[in-house]
This record gives C-alpha cells, sequence and structure tokens, in this order.
C-alpha cells in the first residue's frame, strides 16, 4: 500500500471513530440504584420545547427554529450558570451543512439569531465548552 493510500485509510480510521464516539457517561457521585448511564437519556424531559441529549451526565436541550437557536444546560434539572461557556452547533440536512456560535445570554442558555434550515431529520451536533473543562459533544436529531 503506498503512503498515500495508508495515510487516507487513517484518516478515514480517526473520522469513524471520532464520529461515532459520544462523551464518557462517567456516574460517579451519586446512585441510580439498577438504573445504567443510558437511562439519563431516556428520562430526559425537555424543559423548553426542544429535543435534549445527555452527555457525561449533563442535559442539553436544543431548541432549533428558523431564526433561532437556543441551547439550555441542566444537572439533574438544576440550570447550569454558563456566563463564560460556548457553543458551536453544526446543523447537517439534506440541503447541506451550516454552523453557528452560540454565546451566553443569561442563565443556562446559549443562543443565536440567524436563517436556519432546521426541519425534521435534521443532525444537529454541539460542542459546548464550559470554563476550565474540556470541549463535550452533544448529538440531536431534530423532531
Amino acid at each position: 500500500m503506498n503512503t498515500r493510500k495508508t495515510m487516507m485509510a487513517i484518516a478515514a480510521s480517526i473520522i469513524a471513530v471520532s464520529a461515532s464516539s459520544y462523551a464518557a457517561d462517567d456516574h460517579e457521585g451519586h446512585n441510580h440504584g439498577k438504573k445504567t448511564g443510558a437511562a439519563h437519556q431516556d428520562e430526559a424531559k425537555p424543559m423548553q420545547g426542544g429535543v435534549v441529549a445527555v452527555a457525561q451526565d449533563i442535559q442539553y436541550e436544543l431548541v432549533a427554529k428558523p431564526t433561532s437557536l437556543e441551547l439550555y444546560v441542566s444537572d439533574h434539572g438544576k440550570p447550569v450558570e454558563v456566563k463564560n461557556a460556548s457553543a458551536t452547533v453544526t446543523l447537517l440536512s439534506a440541503s447541506g451543512k451550516e454552523e453557528a456560535k452560540l454565546a451566553p445570554v443569561g442563565g443556562n442558555k446559549l443562543a443565536v439569531a440567524g436563517d436556519f434550515k432546521v426541519g425534521a431529520g435534521t443532525k444537529a451536533m454541539a460542542v459546548v465548552t464550559m470554563p476550565g473543562q474540556s470541549a463535550i459533544n452533544v448529538r440531536f436529531a431534530l423532531k
């Protein structure tokens, strides 16, 4: 195999692994009884009318509208202050790819105004960075 093919194979492998990996779900410090970490995802209910995903035991709710994107962050139902946080949301739909940078707007909400294609079936990935922490990838499927 020549060098170019080898490099392409390595790059494809890295992309495949990173695209399919989800944030670790470590449950140290609290008890779920017989429930597994995946139980959080099933129990997560939207509070703002959006879609919910759980990563690293934190709940993220994405409210995607044609004129705005809003991301709410909570920990076991309690709002998480996002004053110095940042997020980038990538929307993937049949009509293409869009990227938006969200900024804190108060409390546990990050948001951005714009013109977005957010129909049913659109996939979204948020990269959320909280102060002093590594970035967290959160995946959503819009309904």
